[in-house]
């Protein structure tokens, strides 16, 4: 091969290579710009889930003594998929906090000996997602009984002048109530629904006015007309206002019932007891006599009169027993189920002519027929 040939051939080669080069290339931008929006799609993700980071409710289950070995379970709601820790001032150690729903976190603390906690001792409960923090402080006291205790006549005593919510139109996981209170400006409120574990904060959006919205979670248990409370608290002092007003837009109306009738009922058995009757004296002197006649024709000597003695005692019990069974007595008992879930049992000398499903009411002792 010629010099001239040997270079025509490695350009050949090194225009070959160049192109493959170039379509590999080509066929990468669109992986790379598919990777670049994921990309840019995952941080816009992470930013909006950071920017809407907050706790809606904090709340601890008072228990009635704080000592080595007692337990306080407390509960955050907030924004789910985050890490939930707390610290009890007095505490030797923090608590982290288990996700048990979305945006539901639970946590026990169990005091230990060397533990400083005081009824009222604050606590804080942080909530983080990636590199942001949101904070809340407790405003309920740890123990039973002690909590904030205002003076009535306090002339800056905080005041609820208005509760309300917007209904939903089901109560089921995923559905939202909107509550509003107007009170005391510049204090914290709170909201509690029987159905639901825990508490969840208000926000004051303007001067005197608190808002919040509720997502109902699985695990509730919230009706109509669950009991549902608010509480406001400005410095150490709180005040409780009640809600009047049903939870769901289209409730149907409250069945009520007729009043139970305490004595009226249904008869569930009616059953024949028999008893035996108790043998007299003259089934006893029959049956003795009887009893000798017949011993007295066993044996000879002695053995007969043993036989005799045999006989009049056996026969004697014999017709003691004998008098006993044609003096049987026989009467009746009545089971009534009562309205209110209880049972009564009604005795009769003879049949009283009730059968299983009759209606009835108890009266002085006895039974009339409730028609």
């Amino acid at each position: 091969m010629t010099g001239s040939t040997a270079t025509d051939f490695y350009k050949e080669i090194f225009i070959k290579t160049y192109r493959k080069l170039l379509v590999g290339l080509f066929a990468l931008i669109p992986l790379l710009s598919l990777a670049l929006t994921a990309t840019e799609a995952s941080a816009q993700l992470y930013n909006s889930s950071a920017s809407v980071l907050r706790i809606d409710g904090f709340s601890v289950d008072e228990i009635p003594v704080l000592r080595a070995g007692s337990e306080l379970g407390f509960n955050i709601y907030g924004t789910p998929g985050a890490t939930a820790t707390l610290h009890i001032a007095g505490a030797q150690r923090g608590l982290t906090l288990n996700e048990v729903d979305a945006g539901v976190y639970e946590g026990t603390y169990a005091i230990g000996s060397r533990d400083k906690i005081t009824a009222n001792s604050p606590v804080t409960a942080n909530l983080r997602l990636g590199n942001q923090v949101v904070s809340a402080v407790l405003s309920e006291s740890l123990q039973k009984g002690v909590g904030y205790h205002p003076e009535k006549s306090s002339s800056d005593f905080p005041r609820i002048s208005r509760f309300d919510v917007n209904p939903s139109a089901e109560l089921s996981r995923g559905n939202q109530l909107a509550f509003t209170l107007t009170g005391t400006p510049g204090g914290k409120a709170n909201v509690m629904i029987k159905g639901m574990k825990g508490k969840f904060l208000l926000q004051e959006m303007r001067s005197g006015e608190y808002t919040g919205v509720y997502t109902i979670k699985p695990r509730d248990r919230i009706t109509s007309d669950s009991v549902v409370s608010a509480n406001l608290r400005v410095g150490d002092r709180i005040v409780t206002g009640k809600l009047n007003k049903s939870l769901q837009s289209n409730a149907p109306t409250a069945y009520r019932s007729a009043p139970i009738c305490v004595a009226c009922g249904t008869v569930e058995a009616v059953n024949a007891i028999e008893t035996k009757g108790e043998g007299g004296y003259l089934g006893t002197i029959g049956g003795g006599v009887v009893g000798a006649l017949l011993g007295n024709q066993v044996g000879s000597g002695n053995g007969r009169t043993a036989a005799t003695i045999a006989g009049a005692l056996g026969g004697a019990y014999a017709g003691r027993a004998i008098e006993g069974n044609t003096k049987k007595n026989v009467h009746y008992e009545v089971q009534v189920r009562l309205q209110n879930g209880g049972q009564q049992t009604i005795s009769f000398a003879s049949d009283p002519g009730y059968k299983v499903g009759d209606k009835v009411k108890v009266q002085d002792g006895g039974l009339v027929r409730d028609v």
